[in-house]
């Protein structure tokens, strides 16, 4: 039997495809090297895609709200540098305002830790000394401890050998720091002066990325990734915006708590929690344990209230205010959410933890729709199938299906013999 040209072409793909894949399994190194290498180049441009992808959110506002009735010729030439020029503006005023807050805040918390770190190292180790006179047997073992002879003469010898073979590894180090630190530089720059030029013409390259996906596409595949895309965009737009709104009320609330209650680093502790919590689920758990750690130096037991305000906070944001703010937004269980976070942390850390919940949400999304519609076929089409009554007798019970058929069968043979009969007269 042979094949037509379609099973052909059918089977022509899928070798090659697994040929694809063996080649993968067999050079996967040097397949990831060659990736790695072509990301590190275009890197830059994949920061400043994402600069211009954020940026876009305030500009977006400013043009669609603020300045929505601003029309005309003039308009038409300047409004989009200016609503550029203003949401840079309004995201350097919010950078400016947290420096302003926090940066005094940590210069009088180092002046306190440097007065209270000595007196809580020596009241720790009077709580030691009390504790080993409680218990002789930990005393013994302390003592022991101060017999060990030490050979000073070698410790010595070995930090000289150190230095002298650390000097070089320590020039090599600052020189590759400072070679690192001037190429991020120059790697923002390029990716800030990208963001712009996206920014400023994303009605055009829209226009050309539509254009391109119409030429290579066919129109049923051009209009699912249409879709996609649409939805990642409204997945990103609304996760970022909810996540930065949640933040702002999660550090407000903390500012607010610690203020009622008493707790001092009210402000940097506020500050602290809402910029951890940006990164979703374990952000907030950060700042919670530099919090906790700064009030523990102060005062332990007000340490511990800390936390359980933290953890009372913490449900309250859980269960009230995320689910609102960015669940909604988003349209993800919060099963998925962790799900989301654990994987995309796992594989790229922070960068990861960020991105992948919306990429999750939409592929959420997109399976609910399909599972739906599929559903949706199956339930039509049992409606559709007949559903045949069951035969009654006289006393209204229902017929068996032997039964149905051994008075099926005698009807006929009934009928069969009547017909003769009648032939026969």
């Amino acid at each position: 039997m042979g094949f037509d040209k379609v099973k052909v072409r059918q089977i022509r793909g899928l070798i090659l495809f697994v040929a694809a894949i063996v080649m993968l399994m067999i050079y996967s190194k040097s397949v990831l090297g060659g990736i790695a290498l072509f990301v590190g180049m275009i890197q830059p441009f994949l920061v400043g895609g994402a600069i211009a992808f954020v940026l876009n959110l305030p500009m977006r506002w400013i043009e669609t709200k603020v300045l929505k009735k601003w029309n005309g010729k003039v308009a038409a030439k300047i409004k989009r540098p200016v609503c550029m020029v203003l949401a840079l503006v309004l995201l350097l005023l919010i950078i400016t305002c947290v420096i302003w807050i926090v940066v005094p805040q940590i210069g009088v918390t180092a002046k306190e830790l440097g007065v209270l770190i000595p007196a809580f190292f020596a009241d720790v180790w009077e709580q030691l000394e009390k504790l080993t006179k409680a218990y002789p047997e930990i005393w013994s073992k302390v003592q022991e401890l101060e017999n060990i002879e030490i050979n000073w003469e070698s410790v010595i010898s070995s930090v000289g050998n150190f230095l002298k073979n650390g000097m070089g590894n320590m020039l090599t180090s600052t020189v590759t720091f400072a070679s690192s630190v001037i190429g991020g530089v120059v790697n923002f720059f390029i990716s800030f002066i990208f963001a712009i030029y996206i920014l400023s013409q994303k009605e055009k390259l829209a226009n050309q990325g539509d254009r391109i996906l119409k030429a290579y596409l066919s129109e049923k595949w051009y209009k699912r990734t249409a879709k996609v895309l649409k939805l990642l965009d409204k997945n990103f737009s609304n996760f970022i915006s909810g996540q930065c709104l949640e933040a702002i009320i999660l550090g407000v609330l903390f500012i607010v708590a610690m203020a009622v209650f008493g707790f001092p680093y009210a402000v940097l502790v506020g500050v602290l929690i809402a910029f951890t919590s940006l990164i979703p689920v374990v952000g907030a758990f950060v700042g919670c344990f530099v919090g906790a750690f700064l009030i523990l130096i102060n005062d332990p037991v007000q340490a511990v209230w800390f936390v359980v305000m933290f953890l009372i906070i913490q449900q309250l944001e859980g269960n009230l205010i995320y689910p609102r703010v960015v669940g909604s937004s988003v349209g993800l269980p919060s099963i998925w959410v962790l799900a989301a976070v654990s994987v995309g942390g796992s594989m790229f850390g922070v960068v990861g933890m960020l991105c992948f919940i919306p990429l999750i949400s939409t592929f959420y999304s997109l399976l609910r729709e399909d599972v739906n519609k599929r559903n949706g076929k199956k339930a039509q089409f049992l409606d559709s199938v007949p559903v045949s009554k069951p035969v009654e007798t006289e006393d209204g019970m229902p017929v068996k299906d032997e039964e149905k058929t051994e008075n099926t069968g005698k009807k006929e043979n009934a009928d069969t013999l009547d017909k003769q009969s009648g032939e026969e007269k």
